[in-house]
Protein backbone atom coordinates (compact mmCIF):
# COMPACT_ATOMS: atom_id res chain seq x y z
CA UNK A 1 0.00 0.00 0.00
CA UNK A 2 1.44 3.36 -1.09
CA UNK A 3 0.84 6.44 1.06
CA UNK A 4 1.43 10.18 0.68
CA UNK A 5 1.09 12.71 3.50
CA UNK A 6 0.72 16.48 3.51
CA UNK A 7 0.44 18.84 6.46
CA UNK A 8 0.77 22.45 7.42
CA UNK A 9 -1.13 25.64 8.13
CA UNK A 10 -3.76 27.25 5.92
CA UNK A 11 -3.87 31.02 6.42
CA UNK A 12 -6.03 33.93 5.34
CA UNK A 13 -3.22 34.84 2.94
CA UNK A 14 -3.65 31.41 1.31
CA UNK A 15 -7.38 32.09 0.98
CA UNK A 16 -6.71 35.47 -0.63
CA UNK A 17 -4.33 33.83 -3.10
CA UNK A 18 -6.91 31.24 -4.19
CA UNK A 19 -10.09 29.61 -2.92
CA UNK A 20 -8.75 26.18 -3.98
CA UNK A 21 -5.40 24.54 -3.36
CA UNK A 22 -4.09 21.29 -4.82
CA UNK A 23 -2.08 18.66 -2.94
CA UNK A 24 -0.42 16.12 -5.27
CA UNK A 25 0.00 12.40 -4.75
CA UNK A 26 1.00 9.50 -6.98
CA UNK A 27 -1.20 6.58 -7.99
CA UNK A 28 0.96 3.65 -9.15
CA UNK A 29 0.12 1.31 -12.01
CA UNK A 30 -2.07 -1.56 -10.84
CA UNK A 31 -3.82 0.37 -8.07
CA UNK A 32 -7.55 -0.41 -7.85
CA UNK A 33 -8.50 1.57 -4.73
CA UNK A 34 -7.74 5.03 -3.34
CA UNK A 35 -8.53 6.52 0.06
CA UNK A 36 -7.96 10.17 1.01
CA UNK A 37 -8.41 11.51 4.56
CA UNK A 38 -8.36 15.13 5.73
CA UNK A 39 -7.97 16.08 9.38
CA UNK A 40 -8.36 19.59 10.85
CA UNK A 41 -10.19 21.41 13.64
CA UNK A 42 -13.76 21.55 12.33
CA UNK A 43 -14.79 23.85 15.18
CA UNK A 44 -12.41 26.54 13.94
CA UNK A 45 -12.59 26.33 10.13
CA UNK A 46 -14.46 24.89 7.14
CA UNK A 47 -12.37 23.12 4.50
CA UNK A 48 -13.85 21.59 1.36
CA UNK A 49 -12.54 18.35 -0.12
CA UNK A 50 -12.42 17.09 -3.70
CA UNK A 51 -10.31 15.12 -6.14
CA UNK A 52 -8.90 15.35 -9.67
CA UNK A 53 -7.10 12.59 -11.53
CA UNK A 54 -4.88 12.85 -14.62
CA UNK A 55 -8.01 12.71 -16.79
CA UNK A 56 -9.91 15.35 -14.82
CA UNK A 57 -12.69 15.55 -12.22
CA UNK A 58 -13.16 12.54 -9.92
CA UNK A 59 -15.38 13.95 -7.19
CA UNK A 60 -16.34 16.60 -4.66
CA UNK A 61 -17.79 16.46 -1.17
CA UNK A 62 -17.21 20.03 -0.03
CA UNK A 63 -17.32 20.34 3.73
CA UNK A 64 -19.71 17.39 4.12
CA UNK A 65 -16.97 14.74 4.38
CA UNK A 66 -13.40 14.47 5.57
CA UNK A 67 -12.54 11.29 3.66
CA UNK A 68 -13.45 9.40 0.51
CA UNK A 69 -12.70 6.14 -1.29
CA UNK A 70 -12.60 5.60 -5.05
CA UNK A 71 -12.43 2.11 -6.55
CA UNK A 72 -12.94 0.66 -10.00
CA UNK A 73 -16.52 -0.39 -9.29
CA UNK A 74 -17.75 1.96 -6.57
CA UNK A 75 -16.96 5.17 -4.73
CA UNK A 76 -17.98 7.29 -1.78
CA UNK A 77 -21.08 9.34 -2.76
CA UNK A 78 -19.93 12.51 -4.44
CA UNK A 79 -17.04 10.73 -6.21
CA UNK A 80 -16.84 8.90 -9.53
CA UNK A 81 -15.89 5.21 -9.61
CA UNK A 82 -13.70 3.87 -12.39
CA UNK A 83 -10.18 3.01 -13.37
CA UNK A 84 -7.46 4.68 -11.30
CA UNK A 85 -5.18 6.10 -13.98
CA UNK A 86 -1.54 5.87 -12.97
CA UNK A 87 0.17 9.20 -12.52
CA UNK A 88 -0.16 12.38 -10.48
CA UNK A 89 -3.52 13.00 -8.81
CA UNK A 90 -4.55 15.97 -6.68
CA UNK A 91 -6.63 16.32 -3.55
CA UNK A 92 -8.42 19.67 -3.77
CA UNK A 93 -8.76 21.69 -0.58
CA UNK A 94 -11.30 24.51 -0.65
CA UNK A 95 -10.54 27.20 1.91
CA UNK A 96 -14.14 28.08 2.66
CA UNK A 97 -13.70 29.60 6.11
CA UNK A 98 -10.30 30.29 7.70
CA UNK A 99 -9.82 31.84 11.19
CA UNK A 100 -7.53 34.80 11.73
CA UNK A 101 -4.71 32.66 13.10
CA UNK A 102 -5.10 29.99 10.41
CA UNK A 103 -5.91 26.30 10.74
CA UNK A 104 -3.56 23.32 10.83
CA UNK A 105 -4.35 20.29 8.68
CA UNK A 106 -3.09 16.84 7.75
CA UNK A 107 -4.00 14.96 4.59
CA UNK A 108 -3.12 11.39 3.66
CA UNK A 109 -3.65 9.51 0.38
CA UNK A 110 -3.43 5.71 0.28
CA UNK A 111 -3.65 3.37 -2.70
CA UNK A 112 -4.06 -0.39 -2.80
CA UNK A 113 -3.91 -3.15 -5.39
CA UNK A 114 -6.06 -5.49 -3.28
CA UNK A 115 -9.85 -5.45 -3.85
CA UNK A 116 -10.92 -5.63 -0.21
CA UNK A 117 -8.34 -3.34 1.39
CA UNK A 118 -10.11 -0.01 0.81
CA UNK A 119 -13.91 -0.07 0.51
CA UNK A 120 -16.27 2.96 0.28
CA UNK A 121 -19.03 3.36 2.85
CA UNK A 122 -22.21 3.14 0.77
CA UNK A 123 -25.81 2.55 1.85
CA UNK A 124 -27.28 -0.11 -0.42
CA UNK A 125 -30.46 -1.12 1.42
CA UNK A 126 -33.41 -1.47 -1.01
CA UNK A 127 -36.08 1.24 -0.76
CA UNK A 128 -39.52 -0.18 -1.65
CA UNK A 129 -42.00 2.11 -3.42
CA UNK A 130 -44.93 3.60 -1.55
CA UNK A 131 -48.07 1.50 -1.42
CA UNK A 132 -50.19 4.63 -1.83
CA UNK A 133 -49.48 8.10 -3.17
CA UNK A 134 -51.42 11.36 -2.83
CA UNK A 135 -54.03 11.69 -5.57
CA UNK A 136 -52.94 13.68 -8.59
CA UNK A 137 -54.62 17.00 -9.14
CA UNK A 138 -55.91 17.72 -12.62
CA UNK A 139 -55.65 21.36 -13.67
CA UNK A 140 -57.08 22.89 -16.85
CA UNK A 141 -54.56 23.02 -19.68
CA UNK A 142 -54.19 22.88 -23.44
CA UNK A 143 -54.93 19.72 -25.40
CA UNK A 144 -52.17 17.13 -25.14
CA UNK A 145 -50.52 18.89 -22.20
CA UNK A 146 -50.73 18.56 -18.42
CA UNK A 147 -49.48 20.39 -15.38
CA UNK A 148 -46.73 18.62 -13.44
CA UNK A 149 -45.84 19.45 -9.83
CA UNK A 150 -42.15 19.47 -9.11
CA UNK A 151 -39.14 20.83 -7.27
CA UNK A 152 -35.95 22.06 -8.93
CA UNK A 153 -33.57 21.94 -5.95
CA UNK A 154 -32.79 18.98 -3.68
CA UNK A 155 -29.74 17.20 -2.25
CA UNK A 156 -28.74 13.64 -1.34
CA UNK A 157 -25.83 11.86 0.36
CA UNK A 158 -23.83 12.64 -2.78
CA UNK A 159 -23.19 16.06 -1.21
CA UNK A 160 -24.50 17.34 2.13
CA UNK A 161 -27.94 15.70 2.21
CA UNK A 162 -28.87 12.71 4.36
CA UNK A 163 -31.07 10.67 2.00
CA UNK A 164 -29.91 8.35 -0.75
CA UNK A 165 -31.24 8.98 -4.25
CA UNK A 166 -33.80 6.19 -3.78
CA UNK A 167 -34.92 7.52 -0.38
CA UNK A 168 -35.32 11.01 -1.79
CA UNK A 169 -37.30 9.71 -4.78
CA UNK A 170 -39.71 7.88 -2.48
CA UNK A 171 -40.05 10.89 -0.17
CA UNK A 172 -40.75 13.30 -3.03
CA UNK A 173 -43.29 10.89 -4.58
CA UNK A 174 -45.04 10.73 -1.22
CA UNK A 175 -45.22 14.51 -1.26
CA UNK A 176 -47.27 14.33 -4.47
CA UNK A 177 -44.54 15.52 -6.83
CA UNK A 178 -44.30 14.46 -10.47
CA UNK A 179 -40.68 15.52 -10.95
CA UNK A 180 -37.67 16.45 -8.85
CA UNK A 181 -34.28 17.86 -9.84
CA UNK A 182 -31.45 16.28 -7.84
CA UNK A 183 -28.79 18.99 -7.58
CA UNK A 184 -25.92 17.87 -5.39
CA UNK A 185 -23.10 20.36 -4.86
CA UNK A 186 -20.35 20.47 -7.52
CA UNK A 187 -20.72 16.82 -8.55
CA UNK A 188 -22.62 14.54 -10.91
CA UNK A 189 -21.92 11.27 -9.08
CA UNK A 190 -25.65 10.92 -8.39
CA UNK A 191 -26.66 11.03 -12.06
CA UNK A 192 -26.19 7.30 -12.81
CA UNK A 193 -28.63 6.41 -9.99
CA UNK A 194 -31.48 8.63 -11.20
CA UNK A 195 -33.13 6.47 -13.92
CA UNK A 196 -33.49 3.36 -11.74
CA UNK A 197 -34.82 5.28 -8.72
CA UNK A 198 -37.23 7.18 -10.95
CA UNK A 199 -38.60 3.96 -12.41
CA UNK A 200 -39.08 2.28 -9.02
CA UNK A 201 -40.78 5.24 -7.35
CA UNK A 202 -42.78 6.62 -10.26
CA UNK A 203 -41.29 10.11 -10.32
CA UNK A 204 -39.24 11.90 -12.95
CA UNK A 205 -35.76 12.71 -11.59
CA UNK A 206 -34.02 15.51 -13.47
CA UNK A 207 -30.21 15.47 -13.56
CA UNK A 208 -28.72 18.57 -11.99
CA UNK A 209 -25.70 19.92 -10.13
CA UNK A 210 -25.50 22.92 -7.83
CA UNK A 211 -22.44 24.95 -8.73
CA UNK A 212 -21.38 26.21 -5.32
CA UNK A 213 -18.87 28.97 -4.59
CA UNK A 214 -18.37 31.80 -2.12
CA UNK A 215 -19.98 34.23 -4.58
CA UNK A 216 -23.20 32.32 -4.98
CA UNK A 217 -24.87 29.10 -6.04
CA UNK A 218 -26.46 28.11 -9.36
CA UNK A 219 -28.18 24.95 -10.57
CA UNK A 220 -27.12 23.49 -13.91
CA UNK A 221 -29.90 21.25 -15.21
CA UNK A 222 -29.66 18.51 -17.80
CA UNK A 223 -27.51 15.53 -18.73
CA UNK A 224 -24.63 17.83 -19.67
CA UNK A 225 -21.66 16.35 -17.84
CA UNK A 226 -19.74 17.98 -15.03
CA UNK A 227 -19.58 21.80 -15.08
CA UNK A 228 -16.38 23.26 -13.63
CA UNK A 229 -17.53 25.36 -10.67
CA UNK A 230 -14.06 26.91 -10.39
CA UNK A 231 -14.64 28.90 -13.58
CA UNK A 232 -16.49 32.27 -13.58
CA UNK A 233 -20.32 32.05 -13.74
CA UNK A 234 -20.34 33.27 -17.34
CA UNK A 235 -18.49 30.06 -18.20
CA UNK A 236 -21.15 28.04 -16.36
CA UNK A 237 -23.78 29.63 -18.57
CA UNK A 238 -21.79 28.98 -21.74
CA UNK A 239 -21.18 25.34 -20.76
CA UNK A 240 -24.84 24.61 -20.03
CA UNK A 241 -26.00 26.31 -23.21
CA UNK A 242 -23.45 24.44 -25.30
CA UNK A 243 -24.72 21.06 -24.13
CA UNK A 244 -28.43 21.91 -24.17
CA UNK A 245 -28.88 22.45 -20.42
CA UNK A 246 -30.34 25.26 -18.32
CA UNK A 247 -28.74 27.42 -15.63
CA UNK A 248 -30.63 28.86 -12.65
CA UNK A 249 -29.27 31.34 -10.08
CA UNK A 250 -30.22 30.01 -6.63
CA UNK A 251 -31.55 31.81 -3.53
CA UNK A 252 -30.12 35.19 -4.62
CA UNK A 253 -31.03 36.66 -1.22
CA UNK A 254 -29.86 33.92 1.12
CA UNK A 255 -27.62 35.36 3.82
CA UNK A 256 -24.05 34.15 3.42
CA UNK A 257 -25.02 32.17 0.30
CA UNK A 258 -26.53 35.19 -1.52
CA UNK A 259 -25.61 35.77 -5.15
CA UNK A 260 -22.84 38.38 -5.49
CA UNK A 261 -21.03 37.21 -8.64
CA UNK A 262 -20.96 39.59 -11.62
CA UNK A 263 -22.15 38.25 -14.98
CA UNK A 264 -22.07 39.65 -18.50
CA UNK A 265 -25.21 37.72 -19.47
CA UNK A 266 -28.20 36.57 -17.44
CA UNK A 267 -29.04 32.85 -17.00
CA UNK A 268 -32.52 31.85 -18.19
CA UNK A 269 -33.82 30.75 -14.77
CA UNK A 270 -33.92 32.41 -11.35
CA UNK A 271 -34.88 30.71 -8.07
CA UNK A 272 -37.28 33.42 -6.95
CA UNK A 273 -39.16 31.16 -4.54
CA UNK A 274 -37.12 29.53 -1.76
CA UNK A 275 -38.25 27.97 1.50
CA UNK A 276 -36.53 30.68 3.55
CA UNK A 277 -38.64 33.54 2.17
CA UNK A 278 -41.77 33.76 4.24
CA UNK A 279 -43.54 36.70 2.59
CA UNK A 280 -43.56 36.38 -1.22
CA UNK A 281 -45.54 39.63 -1.71
CA UNK A 282 -43.52 42.27 0.13
CA UNK A 283 -39.98 41.02 0.59
CA UNK A 284 -37.10 41.08 -1.86
CA UNK A 285 -37.46 38.03 -4.17
CA UNK A 286 -39.84 39.54 -6.70
CA UNK A 287 -37.98 42.85 -6.77
CA UNK A 288 -34.69 41.00 -7.24
CA UNK A 289 -36.19 38.99 -10.09
CA UNK A 290 -37.29 42.06 -12.02
CA UNK A 291 -33.99 43.85 -11.38
CA UNK A 292 -32.03 40.80 -12.48
CA UNK A 293 -33.82 40.26 -15.79
CA UNK A 294 -37.60 40.33 -16.37
CA UNK A 295 -37.30 37.67 -19.09
CA UNK A 296 -35.79 35.14 -16.66
CA UNK A 297 -38.25 32.37 -15.78
CA UNK A 298 -39.02 32.34 -12.05
CA UNK A 299 -38.64 28.85 -10.61
CA UNK A 300 -38.68 27.43 -7.12
CA UNK A 301 -36.64 24.96 -5.09
CA UNK A 302 -36.92 23.54 -1.60
CA UNK A 303 -33.11 23.14 -1.26
CA UNK A 304 -33.88 19.89 0.61
CA UNK A 305 -31.04 18.33 2.65
CA UNK A 306 -32.42 16.54 5.70
CA UNK A 307 -35.47 16.39 8.02
CA UNK A 308 -35.76 19.36 10.36
CA UNK A 309 -33.35 21.68 8.56
CA UNK A 310 -35.24 22.77 5.42
CA UNK A 311 -38.67 22.72 3.88
CA UNK A 312 -39.56 19.29 2.42
CA UNK A 313 -39.49 18.68 -1.36
CA UNK A 314 -42.30 20.53 -3.07
CA UNK A 315 -42.12 23.58 -0.78
CA UNK A 316 -42.19 25.57 -2.97
CA UNK A 317 -43.62 23.64 -5.93
CA UNK A 318 -42.73 24.48 -9.51
CA UNK A 319 -45.50 23.57 -11.96
CA UNK A 320 -44.46 22.82 -15.53
CA UNK A 321 -46.85 22.20 -18.43
CA UNK A 322 -45.50 19.32 -20.47
CA UNK A 323 -46.54 16.51 -22.79
CA UNK A 324 -45.00 13.95 -20.40
CA UNK A 325 -42.88 13.54 -17.28
CA UNK A 326 -39.83 12.46 -19.24
CA UNK A 327 -36.83 14.56 -18.07
CA UNK A 328 -36.19 15.94 -21.55
CA UNK A 329 -39.85 16.88 -21.92
CA UNK A 330 -39.91 18.64 -18.54
CA UNK A 331 -36.76 20.63 -19.29
CA UNK A 332 -38.07 21.37 -22.78
CA UNK A 333 -36.84 21.30 -26.33
CA UNK A 334 -34.54 24.32 -26.80
CA UNK A 335 -35.89 24.75 -30.32
CA UNK A 336 -39.55 24.58 -29.33
CA UNK A 337 -40.49 26.46 -26.15
CA UNK A 338 -44.11 25.78 -25.24
CA UNK A 339 -44.17 24.77 -21.59
CA UNK A 340 -45.35 27.21 -18.92
CA UNK A 341 -43.57 27.20 -15.57
CA UNK A 342 -45.33 28.46 -12.44
CA UNK A 343 -43.62 28.51 -9.02
CA UNK A 344 -46.05 28.05 -6.15
CA UNK A 345 -44.88 28.83 -2.60
CA UNK A 346 -47.41 26.43 -1.11
CA UNK A 347 -47.77 22.67 -1.18
CA UNK A 348 -48.03 20.61 -4.40
CA UNK A 349 -51.84 20.53 -4.27
CA UNK A 350 -52.25 24.31 -4.46
CA UNK A 351 -51.77 27.13 -6.89
CA UNK A 352 -50.94 30.54 -5.42
CA UNK A 353 -53.79 32.39 -3.77
CA UNK A 354 -53.95 35.90 -2.42
CA UNK A 355 -53.70 39.43 -3.68
CA UNK A 356 -52.71 39.38 -7.33
CA UNK A 357 -51.40 37.63 -10.39
CA UNK A 358 -48.07 35.92 -10.84
CA UNK A 359 -46.17 36.34 -14.08
CA UNK A 360 -45.35 32.96 -15.60
CA UNK A 361 -43.56 31.93 -18.74
CA UNK A 362 -44.69 29.40 -21.29
CA UNK A 363 -41.45 27.49 -21.00
CA UNK A 364 -38.40 26.98 -18.81
CA UNK A 365 -36.73 28.31 -21.98
CA UNK A 366 -39.01 31.35 -22.33
CA UNK A 367 -38.15 34.90 -23.32
CA UNK A 368 -39.64 38.35 -22.80
CA UNK A 369 -42.07 37.86 -25.71
CA UNK A 370 -43.36 34.56 -24.44
CA UNK A 371 -45.08 35.14 -21.09
CA UNK A 372 -48.52 35.52 -19.63
CA UNK A 373 -50.28 36.26 -16.35
CA UNK A 374 -51.47 33.24 -14.42
CA UNK A 375 -54.52 34.22 -12.40
CA UNK A 376 -54.67 32.61 -8.95
CA UNK A 377 -57.66 30.41 -8.18
CA UNK A 378 -58.99 31.80 -4.93
CA UNK A 379 -61.92 31.66 -2.60
CA UNK A 380 -63.04 34.57 -0.43
CA UNK A 381 -60.34 33.63 2.07
CA UNK A 382 -57.61 33.52 -0.55
CA UNK A 383 -57.32 29.73 -0.41
CA UNK A 384 -58.19 27.18 -3.04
Amino acid sequence: MDQTRHGGLWTIEDRCESAWHYLPFEVPAGAIALRVELDYDVSAAVLDLGCFGPAGFRGWSGGARRSFVITVGSATPGYLPGELEPGTWHAVIGLHRIPADGVRYELSAQTSGRPTRLVPDIRTEPVPPLAERPPKRELPTANGMRWLAGDLHAHTVHSDGTMTVAELARFAAGRGLDFLAVTDHNTISHHPELPAAAAVHGISLLPGQELTTGQGHANAFGDIGWVDFREPPDEWLAATEQDGGLLSVNHPYGGQVSWTAPMKRRPPLLEVWHWSWLDPHWTTPLAWWLAWHPAAVAVGGSDWHRPGSDAPPGSPTTWVQSESADPQAVLGDPDRARRPALPCPRRPGQLPGGRGSLPAHRSLRGDSRDHELIRPLTSSTGEL
